[in-house]
């Protein structure tokens, strides 16, 4: 069987961190392009993995007929251009999280994708996690019975990405705290829970204490080499809000920085007969009664790569063409709700989901 030649755009930290070992784990694949609008990030990659040429520009590959699997690891706001051309050159695409800066640009990849018939999956990762994939089978297997609400925590004390920079500039990430972190959350809990559509969404988006960037004070921040003081501020530092979906309700609270110095990162599923609270992509304990006694369990357990996991079953889908968890129709589910808290922020009032 002949390997499936793979071209990863953008070679920042998640495609270091992730894409890129998992792709030279699988015997099935080989990297043929590494490429990235700053030469020398592009360079480091064929210079590091021993394989591979460099590219600067993306438009330069799409006619290689060799390529058939590309994963687009650059910043939002190229996430579609860069997924609707590969798709549109007959390639496959797995496109990191988020899928699109906005709903629209996600609904364009999703048609694009239809039109042309490729693979195109979006990076959410937790779908290939261990732990998450426990709890999603008691609950298809009814151990919570109905699951009727699922609460979210995804809070920091002061740890805003790049301030001034692509992360902070609304133009280019399409928002903050939401759009980052709380898509992972989100995703995260309609996958256990069978993918409900969404119904409504009613949420507050805050940009408040990084907005004054030069007094800005912290301990630590992730993607501090892109910090930027005198760039843009104009996304959200903190998040609320609550959904109805055809399933459970989801609320939740998010904060890239609050005024309080906890970090919670945890998911609570409450059914009828039992709850569940995972810690985020770790461990998790099961509440419920037994024989009349209130029951509490830890759960521990063996886990294995989600990256390489996913990677692997993106390869697989490129060879069969098959469409799996991560597929664009159920990424576009996340967009949705997504694009609905923001709508409902800006205009302070609860928004209908089609």
């Amino acid at each position: 069987m002949s390997k499936i030649k793979v071209a990863v755009i953008g070679c920042g930290n998640i495609a270091n961190a992730a894409h890129i070992p998992a792709y030279m784990k699988n015997e099935n694949a080989e990297i043929k392009y590494f490429c990235d609008i700053i030469p020398e990030k592009a360079e480091a990659c064929v210079k590091k993995y021993g394989t591979g040429t460099a590219v600067t520009d993306y438009h330069e590959i799409l006619s290689d007929p060799e390529i058939e699997a590309v994963s687009v690891c650059t910043h939002n706001d190229f996430h579609s251009i860069i997924a609707i051309d590969f798709m549109k050159a007959g390639k496959n695409v797995m496109c990191e999280k988020p899928a699109a800066r906005v709903l629209s640009e996600a609904l364009e990849m999703q048609k694009v994708a239809h039109e042309t018939g490729r693979i195109l999956n979006i990076g959410v990762c937790n779908r290939f996690g261990t732990y998450v994939n426990k709890v999603k089978e008691l609950i298809d297997a009814g151990e919570l019975g109905e699951v009727y609400h699922v609460y979210a925590s995804f809070r920091a004390h002061r740890s805003i990405p790049g301030l001034g920079g692509d992360f902070t500039t609304k133009a280019s990430s399409g928002g903050g705290a939401l759009i980052d972190w709380g898509v992972h959350y989100l995703d995260l809990i309609l996958y256990c829970c069978g993918d409900p559509a969404p119904l409504t969404a009613s949420g507050e988006a805050f940009c408040k204490l990084g907005k004054d960037m030069k007094n800005y004070v912290y301990t630590g921040m992730w993607a501090e080499e892109t910090k930027n003081l005198n760039g843009t501020y104009d996304v959200d530092d903190s998040v609320t809000g609550i959904v109805r979906t055809e399933g459970p309700v989801i609320s939740f609270n998010g904060a890239w920085a609050q005024n309080i110095n906890e970090s919670e990162c945890f998911i609570d599923f409450m059914g009828d007969k039992a709850g569940i609270r995972m810690q985020y992509c770790s461990d998790f304990k099961i509440y419920g009664v037994k024989d009349g006694m209130l029951t509490e369990t830890q759960v521990d357990c063996r886990t294995e790569n989600m990256y390489e996991n996913e990677i692997n079953d993106f390869l697989d889908c490129v060879r069969t063409g098959r469409h799996n968890s991560q597929y664009i129709d159920c990424a576009i589910l996340t967009s949705k709700i997504l694009q609905a808290i923001y709508d409902s922020s800006d205009c302070h009032r609860e928004i209908e989901i089609k």
